[in-house]
């Protein structure tokens, strides 16, 4: 567990569901449903899946800003989960998020220097003295001008307020870093420097990230391993490559499917998944996928696919891979 900078252990996260005058709770929406990764340091982990899979929530669990229904999560083997209100105020620098939407996560009433700078003060990250030249040293890292430090992020495009994001995100010298989707926002030349400065960042301060995306194409750039979600569950996990060049569950290879590719004589099949995404309120029985799946028996529609270790890291949850697995 040492040589990981983060260790998920069977992670739940379910909200309430609540009805009537005394809002009694009349079911639960299961966001996360028993998820299991690991991050080693240094390396970058890409979290794929539709919208409201539960990748966001995955995201603001692992850093406490929703409370876990069940699980572990280890950072750097403590486990996150236990940490007393003290123990967490003082690691919590080392553990940050960036946020999909760089506007609505900007004060509109501070300049950037005060964004940028307000958590350094909190935690006492440098000496006062030095506080304005640290903060200019880290707004320069993500490509910002020291003429900003005065102006409100109504005055930046959407490129530059997602750089003040990254700003404030390494000014309290974190180890690890959770970008909840940083350029789905963005424009896709933008989304290519924004992508280009995470590297950079990661490089140089031997940063950690968990990457939430559900663009394929950012994910492949920024990756060393993936993992593919599903209605709150990890279906597909491993190294990026060979995830990219054999995906096994059939959700994978939908959502891959999908990818284009930039040449016009080149033709792929293209896999069109039937009906709609199940209510994370009432998910199907059996394995999730099964009411969409192509290639669902039933025994999918009663059982919940274990999970099958393909070698190299390769992990999937899926009945097809029953045999391979007792085999192996």
């Amino acid at each position: 567990m040492a040589e990981n900078m983060l260790e998920v252990k069977d992670l739940y996260k379910y909200f309430p569901i609540k009805s009537g005058v005394f809002q009694r709770t009349t079911g639960y929406v299961k966001a996360v449903d028993g998820v299991s990764f690991s991050i080693p340091k240094g390396t970058t982990m890409g979290l794929v899946g539709e919208s409201g899979c539960g990748k966001s929530t995955i995201g603001r669990t692992i850093l406490r800003l929703h409370d876990a229904t069940s699980g572990s999560v280890f950072f750097e083997g403590k486990d996150f989960f236990k940490l007393s209100k003290k123990e967490l105020r003082e690691i919590r620098p080392r553990y940050q998020m960036i946020f999909q939407d760089p506007y609505s996560s900007l004060s509109p009433r501070m300049p950037v220097g005060e964004i940028i700078g307000e958590a350094v003060r909190e935690h006492n990250i440098v000496p006062e003295s030095e506080y304005r030249d640290y903060i200019l040293k880290v707004m320069d890292n993500c490509g910002l001008a020291k003429h900003h430090i005065d102006r409100y992020p109504h005055e930046f495009s959407g490129g530059q307020r997602q750089r003040i994001c990254i700003a404030r995100a390494i000014a309290l010298k974190p180890k690890f870093i959770i970008a909840d989707e940083p350029v789905s926002a963005l424009d896709v030349s933008i989304q290519a420097q924004i992508i280009n400065l995470l590297k950079d960042l990661q490089k140089e301060m031997g940063l950690t990230y968990l990457f939430i995306s559900h663009d394929l194409s950012v994910v492949e750039h920024i990756s060393d391993t993936v993992g593919v979600m599903y209605l709150g569950n990890l279906v597909e996990f491993g190294p990026k490559k060979t995830i990219f060049e054999n995906p096994l569950h059939p959700y994978t290879k939908a959502l891959f499917s999908a990818i284009p590719i930039p040449d016009p004589a080149v033709r792929k099949e293209r896999v069109i998944l039937q009906g709609d995404i199940p209510s994370p309120a009432n998910p199907p029985k059996g394995c999730k996928f099964h009411t969409r799946c192509p290639y669902a028996t039933e025994l999918c529609k009663t059982t919940v696919p274990k999970e099958h270790d393909m070698g190299n890291g390769h992990m999937v949850k899926c009945h097809l891979y029953n045999s391979a697995d007792e085999t192996a």
